[in-house]
């Protein structure tokens, strides 16, 4: 096994432990602000651990990206992703809920990420089985 492989293993186990994570953050009583907070910086290191797998599982096709926002159109192209409108919001969400934080904000934010994270999942799966086939 190389470096990349283990590099790849090792995003899909933390890639899974993060979206069961967030699946119990998104279980709990939400109209609690520490359980709002607590899902929503779980969404975020969901997302972080997305866009860096994405990225290795292509970097291991041959094709190199940078950012986030360069990763979902290649992934999305392969068939990793169903809904790419929904993986550009996500992003902009997370990247909305790291700079500018109100109460207002993180409940719209909280509702987009119980929206969300049937895609997610679904994308886990996909992704799962693409790699474990291989």
């Amino acid at each position: 096994m190389d470096n990349l492989e283990r590099k790849i293993n090792q995003s899909m186990a933390n890639l899974e432990q993060a979206i069961t994570r967030l699946e119990e953050a998104l279980s709990e009583d939400q109209s609690n602000s520490l359980i709002v907070d607590g899902t929503i910086q779980r969404f975020e290191f969901t997302i972080e651990l997305y866009w860096k797998t994405l990225r290795r599982l292509l970097l291991s096709e041959g094709i190199e990206t940078k950012t986030p926002k360069e990763t979902l159109k290649p992934s999305y192209k392969a068939g990793w992703l169903q809904d790419e409108q929904a993986w550009l919001q996500m992003l902009k969400d997370r990247n909305e809920t790291s700079h500018i934080y109100n109460e207002e904000t993180a409940n719209q934010i909280l509702g987009n990420i119980n929206s969300y994270f049937p895609e997610m999942l679904s994308t886990f799966k996909v992704l799962r089985k693409r790699y474990e086939d291989k």
